[in-house]
């Protein structure tokens, strides 16, 4: 026992340190990517809903035919994120995902091409979503990119890329903006999975991913503050009946929640003091879709709030156009 206790601390002492060329004794490099773990609760289960998707009621709150207006630019192919400006009237922020550039692209409600955000130091391995709202400084608002998406289920991390707005020429579509974003790493506490929805909670700066899975989500957290230089285990906090989730929003005020799948979109009002997850189990209303996108990709409730937005791919359908559709709030007495 004496003779391996005595090599067992040699050991411990010959990785405890190392010599440079110089003979210089210098401490072990340490691994630089911390995890985050949410608290043990002492449970495995999460609440589930019980609503039935084919028994819901129609929301009355908005236009049931979509305004559609074509984008300037037409090399749009797999749009997959839409997010409203809420410093810039009108201004909206759309990219493209897996492969494409590591770029979001800048239009508006006429769908003028107004240039570009370029994201220095980041691939676009697959941007499923976007969200735009407060962060660290309160006195400005934030675009959050999100890396999520993963077909195949095999990426050990997936990463929102944050970055304050940056400054527009609003009369010029050469804008070509440059930022160094924070890297937001998460990973899931079972293992790999594929979602294409990010939500941000403008009353908490929680961030919320929806996953992408046939007739199931589950519904996760990161609450804010997120670590910079952490890989985080997101929460679940909910399960979910919806299949093959594409996008999602919460209303500039905290109050409305929007997810959908190609051909539905489906609309909750929170109530006051009320969680996003617990909104989110509640029965949704069907929102309004004229289900002229053969694979709508993106949704955001409009910055002033008049309605919603969707967009879609076209890569897979030759004949189709990039456009915008817009679902007007009916005013009411």
């Amino acid at each position: 026992m004496k003779l391996k206790l005595l090599l067992a601390l040699l050991v411990i002492g010959s990785q405890s340190c190392t010599k440079d060329k110089t003979g210089t004794e210098t401490a072990p490099v340490k691994d630089s990517i911390v995890v985050i773990k949410p608290p043990v609760t002492g449970t495995d289960t999460i609440p589930k809903s019980n609503y039935d998707l084919s028994l819901l009621d129609k929301t009355n709150l908005f236009s049931t035919s979509s305004v559609v207006t074509a984008l300037k630019r037409q090399d749009y192919k797999e749009l997959s994120g839409i997010a409203a400006s809420q410093n810039y009237a009108g201004v909206l922020y759309v990219h493209e995902d897996s492969g494409n550039s590591n770029e979001v692209y800048i239009t508006n409600t006429k769908g003028e091409d107004l240039g570009k955000v370029i994201l220095d130091g980041v691939y676009n391995r697959d941007w499923e979503d976007i969200a735009y709202g407060p962060g660290p400084d309160p006195s400005r608002k934030y675009i959050y990119v999100a890396e999520i998406g993963d077909n195949d289920s095999k990426y050990p991390s997936v990463f929102v890329y944050r970055f304050p707005e940056p400054v527009i020429d609003l009369n010029s579509s050469g804008n070509a903006l440059h930022v160094t974003p924070d890297k937001l790493q998460f990973t899931y506490p079972k293992g790999a999975v594929n979602a294409e929805s990010l939500l941000l909670d403008p009353l908490t700066k929680d961030l919320y991913i929806a996953t992408k899975e046939q007739a199931k989500s589950t519904l996760y957290v990161a609450k804010y503050p997120q670590a910079l230089n952490a890989s985080t285990v997101l929460t679940p906090l909910a399960r979910l009946p919806f299949d093959l989730l594409t996008s999602g929003d919460i209303s500039p005020d905290g109050t409305e929640i929007l997810l959908r799948n190609t051909g539905q979109i489906w609309y909750w009002k929170r109530r006051p003091n009320e969680s996003v997850a617990q909104t989110i189990l509640r029965k949704p209303q069907d929102a309004p879709y004229s289900r002229n996108e053969h694979q709508g990709e993106a949704v955001c409730f409009a910055w002033d709030g008049s309605g919603y937005l969707t967009t879609s791919e076209t890569k897979k359908y030759p004949g189709d156009f990039s456009a915008l559709s817009f679902y007007q709030r009916i005013k009411t007495n």
